[in-house]
């Protein structure tokens, strides 16, 4: 079954995304690079095979590296002849990527077993890096989110206060949708400074109460993490999980969601 990546995946190499998908399979893909006239508009990683392990990357492919003119004829076509000239050169064409692809099959290959051991590298030596230079115990980290989060870590310096990158992570974390929403607060009533605030706001579907409440224990420290490492000192973030709904009509009943307060 062919599957086309339609994330945003357009910073991400191919090597990386098969490697994230399919470990240890390197020497199975066959790869058709498909040129880089529309690189600056899609993704590297066009389409892939799961039964077939064929790959559409938008790269060039190794018949760009051969001169200009070296296997066609440079001659412009005679008047009358151009539409059969496009033709020729088309099949032509197809030829000669069907001739070179063990070629570029050949490099997509070896630059996937790098990408496999650079991976596996930093995988045996990120529990070091993190506990030498950021003081961070991943192997006593007993939350399943936070795990994921931390792998983030030596990228921090980059990262810190982008609010928007937050939001995407606890929507693929948990995957649902996530609303942000920015206000300011205050220590006290009488305050003339204020200062920033960041909500983020998990609305989740179907939710029974115990899996709200173990939601919420997971959510704490993924909440004192984000806090920590990912937004800025003075901004104060919070994370909150509410009941997904539709706008109620003016005819249906209200249903309370899990945030809602009762007070006689």
């Amino acid at each position: 079954m062919i599957r086309r990546t339609n994330q945003n995946l357009s910073e991400a190499s191919a090597e990386m995304l098969i490697n994230y998908l399919f470990p240890e399979m390197d020497e199975q893909w066959k790869v058709q690079n498909m040129g880089t006239f529309y690189r600056n508009y899609t993704r590297d990683l066009l389409t892939y095979d799961e039964e077939t392990f064929e790959i559409q990357v938008a790269r060039d492919g190794f018949i760009k590296l051969l001169p200009q003119g070296m296997l066609f004829n440079e001659q412009g076509p005679k008047k009358g002849q151009r539409k059969a000239n496009i033709k020729r050169q088309t099949a032509k064409m197809r030829l000669m990527n069907d001739l070179f692809q063990p070629f570029d099959t050949f490099a997509f290959r070896r630059k996937l077993a790098i990408e496999r051991q650079v991976s596996e590298l930093l995988d045996s030596k990120l529990e070091y890096v993190l506990k030498t230079y950021f003081h961070y115990d991943l192997a006593a980290e007993t939350n399943e989110y936070v795990r994921e989060l931390a792998r983030l870590l030596p990228f921090v310096s980059q990262l810190r206060g982008d609010l928007l990158l937050v939001r995407n992570l606890l929507a693929s974390l948990f995957n649902c949708h996530v609303e942000c929403q920015r206000g300011r607060y205050g220590e006290t009533d009488n305050t003339r400074r204020w200062f920033p605030l960041i909500t983020y706001e998990l609305l989740i579907e179907d939710m029974t109460a115990e899996e709200y409440r173990q939601m919420i224990m997971d959510m704490e420290p993924v909440k004192q993490f984000i806090g920590e490492w990912l937004i800025p000192f003075d901004v104060k973030c919070d994370i909150v999980v509410k009941w997904h709904h539709q706008p109620p009509l003016i005819s249906q009943n209200l249903v309370l969601d899990y945030n809602s307060e009762l007070k006689v």
